[in-house]
């Protein structure tokens, strides 16, 4: 409902909706998330390094922020950060700034030589089964962002608003350990917190 208000250009409506929500659910990562996408800055949000990008026939700006980003949820965010009121007015062969830099190319494989004969068959050796690559974060800029603003809110003694700001980074980068140890700790501190109230 609230992504719905924002596709529409509602950002009065969704602040109120995002608003009554937190107060419901304090620690939501997502309705923090939205909660900054209305009310701050996006390109400090997001970064002021970007790069063009030119949209294609059945795009819309969430599959682009799913894509370029990591996160549908960053699609309002993005919209800001390229100075559409309306999310869902965009048209194929408009050319966005997207946060970041642009995604490196996929190198292509050399080809392969001819298989030589063999006289005798090759013995086939056991494979082991490699351990699977940790991915990329979508946006490492935004991810490092919301670390950092996470401790500086730790730091100030804003341990709830710690756990929102380092559960989004978790969830743009979830095979980081040091952001996971951040979070683990800010969540035992803001327990501790509560506890005493």
């Amino acid at each position: 409902m609230i992504t719905g208000l924002l596709d529409r250009g509602d950002a009065a409506g969704a602040r109120k909706l995002i608003k009554t929500s937190l107060k419901r659910d304090p620690g939501n990562p997502s309705l923090a998330l939205l909660s900054d996408s209305v009310t701050r800055d996006p390109v400090e949000l997001l970064g002021p390094k970007s790069y063009p990008y030119t949209v294609k026939p059945g795009e819309t700006l969430a599959t682009i922020a799913e894509r370029r980003l990591g996160n549908r949820l960053l699609t309002y965010q993005l919209a800001r950060y390229n100075g559409i009121d309306v999310p869902t007015q965009i048209s194929a062969g408009q050319i966005l700034r997207i946060p970041g830099s642009p995604p490196q190319a996929a190198p292509t494989p050399a080809p392969k030589a001819a298989p030589q004969a063999s006289p005798k068959p090759a013995r086939a050796l056991p494979v082991r089964p490699s351990a699977p690559a940790a991915a990329a974060p979508a946006n490492p800029a935004v991810v490092r962002q919301l670390r950092t603003r996470g401790l500086a809110e730790l730091n100030r003694g804003q341990a709830a608003r710690a756990v929102q700001l380092l559960r989004q980074a978790s969830s743009l980068d979830p095979g980081n350990g040091a952001i996971k140890a951040d979070l683990a700790r800010a969540e035992r501190i803001a327990a501790t917190v509560r506890a005493r109230k």
